[in-house]
């Protein structure tokens, strides 16, 4: 299905009946990277996928897409969809928009599931490096995808699933470079939501890969644990779908009662 925004296509997709789901998909990823949890999920529920801007088949709509935008994207597809309130899983960048629509929406959210991700913003390191990308995308855009993506897996996994590997990279090369500039944007310029998350009141988790690079375990465990959410420790890298489904299939199940 199609949402016109802003004159832009934004593409989505719906599965199941049911109380809602809405999965959040990251960076340089798209809808696609729940196709492995949408069968189990949707038994039971609505679920809703959406591609952000600039990524799988939606177009850019702004020089930054920043969270508050994309969040306000989800928010028009649940009106579309007459849906008023769901759980919300986001992986990575999704979770930060996840944190976005509960700073905006917190009324319309049942549950918050935050999959690889943080509440905290980027360190002023985090944000030279997102600069940095910026530039080589500039350069050697093939390069730039190719090499984040493989980042984003635990070195034990990557040889394993290097299959998987390659057709994240073939898809994400497919995206606009316009729009992995504007999420870099949106990301590197993001608030701390640390108290958004401590203040919103309902079931909220943080499920934590052992050996993510991208977000140490330990810190996020003491971070979840400041902000009142249950942590939930897996193993694997930063793409804990691909890396290790079913822990992450077993915990969802545990949090939505299915």
């Amino acid at each position: 299905m199609i949402l016109k925004n802003n004159n832009t296509e934004i593409h989505y997709n719906t599965f199941g009946s049911g109380p809602a789901i809405v999965l959040l998909h990251g960076f340089l990823e798209s809808s696609t990277m729940w196709k492995n949890l949408i069968p189990q999920l949707s038994k039971q529920n609505t679920v809703i996928t959406l591609d952000f801007p600039g990524h799988g088949n939606s177009e850019v709509i702004s020089d930054i897409h920043s969270m508050e935008l994309m969040a306000e994207v989800v928010d028009e597809i649940l009106k579309t969809l007459k849906i008023t309130s769901a759980t919300f899983i986001g992986h990575s960048m999704g979770g930060y928009i996840a944190l976005a629509y509960v700073e905006k929406f917190s009324s319309k959210v049942e549950k918050l599931v935050l999959l690889n991700s943080s509440p905290a913003p980027d360190s002023e390191e985090r944000k030279i490096n997102r600069n940095r990308a910026l530039k080589v995308i500039e350069q050697n855009a093939y390069a730039f995808i190719s090499m984040a993506i493989s980042n984003l897996f635990s070195e034990t996994t990557r040889d394993k699933i290097a299959s998987d590997i390659e057709e994240l990279k073939n898809e994400a090369q497919s995206f606009p470079l316009d729009g992995i500039k504007a999420a870099i944007k949106g990301m590197r310029d993001r608030n701390d939501r640390s108290d958004v998350l401590k203040n919103f009141s309902k079931e909220k988790y943080m499920i934590l890969s052992k050996e993510d690079s991208l977000l140490p375990v330990d810190e996020n465990i003491a971070l979840a644990k400041s902000c009142d959410a249950l942590s939930i420790i897996i193993e694997g890298g930063h793409m804990s779908t691909v890396e290790n489904l079913d822990e992450v299939l077993d915990a969802l199940k545990n949090i939505l009662n299915i």
